[in-house]
């Protein structure tokens, strides 16, 4: 799940936009407290993409977007500063970042979306054993072509295939349960017009025990349904249709239930419902934690309570922040 201003540019680029706010306005959003519960924890790096709940692990794994790896926060009873702890350095994978990532809990294990940030000359899927990390297999997406590719986040079926969004190339990999590119999925609906709408594309998916998923297209606010189950899946792509607010901008996805799913994205995340299959939706609900210096990239459900990861880590110990969603 990349920015929802940029599509995969360095970690330097963020840190200019970062500088051009105002010193005084930064701290003052540093110092306000958010009116609901913080998980904070410091870290290795200034950049986590993604973060999910582990229920069996009792953990939260997150994914190091500078550099590449996932690492783990254990809550404590207390409200103390979590710590980070390193779980995934993978060499072959050196100067790319993790991205998106979903627990495959049937196999026990993690998915990760990994992707070339300066360059977007690689993409690929990595799965790793929850118990041992263990490195299960690593399905390269992109890297024998001049098309430029962005793996941004990935998605799991019940039979343990993959899907992982092409945040550049407005495109769908499909990987099987052992780690094969099986087909690629693709719709004109995923190119909305004007050149504006496609500079951050398909972003955060979802799987639906129904049989379809979910996917936003960033820049636009698009929503699609594509349908798993008839036949050619590039013809059963439909753009839902969204009322009560804009999805502009929104980044990762969660499915709360099979009506409803979190869109996590800066400057709100918005919680939207459905009540006929996902054919339309509205927003029914907005959440801010007024970190907006700090940038929302994801969501993930910890006992019932919705908790957004927020990529900028801040001051020398890189103190990062998971606050919960009240809608």
């Amino acid at each position: 799940m990349s920015p929802t201003f940029c599509s995969g540019r360095c970690s330097a680029a963020l840190f200019l936009v970062i500088s051009a706010v105002p010193i005084a306005y930064l701290i003052s959003l540093e110092l306000a407290v958010p009116s609901t519960h913080v998980f904070s924890y410091q870290s290795s790096g200034f950049f986590r993409e993604c973060a999910k709940w582990d229920d069996v692990g009792r953990r939260f794994l997150v994914s190091f977007m500078d550099g590449g790896g996932v690492g783990e926060i254990v809550p404590k009873d207390s409200d103390d500063v979590l710590e980070e702890v390193t779980l995934v350095k993978d060499v072959e994978l050196a100067g790319n970042a993790s991205l998106g990532i979903v627990i495959d809990r049937v196999r026990n294990r993690l998915l990760v979306a990994v992707a070339d940030l300066l360059g977007n000359r690689y993409s690929a899927l990595a799965a790793y054993d929850l118990s041992t990390w263990r490195r299960l297999f690593l399905a390269e997406l992109s890297g024998h072509s001049e098309e430029k590719t962005f793996a941004d986040d990935v998605a799991v079926d019940e039979q343990g295939n993959a899907y992982v969004t092409d945040a550049k190339a407005s495109k769908i990999w499909k990987v099987n349960v052992n780690g094969k590119l099986v087909n690629t999925i693709t719709s004109p609906l995923f190119t909305p017009p004007g050149w504006y709408n496609n500079l951050v594309a398909l972003n955060g998916i979802v799987y639906h025990p129904d049989g379809f998923l979910i996917v936003i297209h960033t820049f636009s606010g698009y929503l699609y349904k594509i349908d798993l189950t008839n036949g050619d899946v590039s013809n059963q792509v439909t753009v839902i249709d969204v009322s009560g607010g804009t999805l502009r901008f929104g980044d990762g996805l969660e499915l709360l239930s099979p009506t409803k799913i979190v869109v996590a994205g800066s400057s709100s995340s918005k919680l939207v419902e459905s009540s006929d299959g996902w054919r339309t939706a509205s927003v029914t609900g907005w959440f801010s934690s007024g970190m907006v210096h700090r940038l929302v990239s994801s969501a993930t459900v910890k006992e019932g309570r919705v908790y957004l990861n927020h990529i900028v880590g801040f001051g020398s110990k890189k103190k990062h922040i998971l606050v919960e969603a009240v809608f």
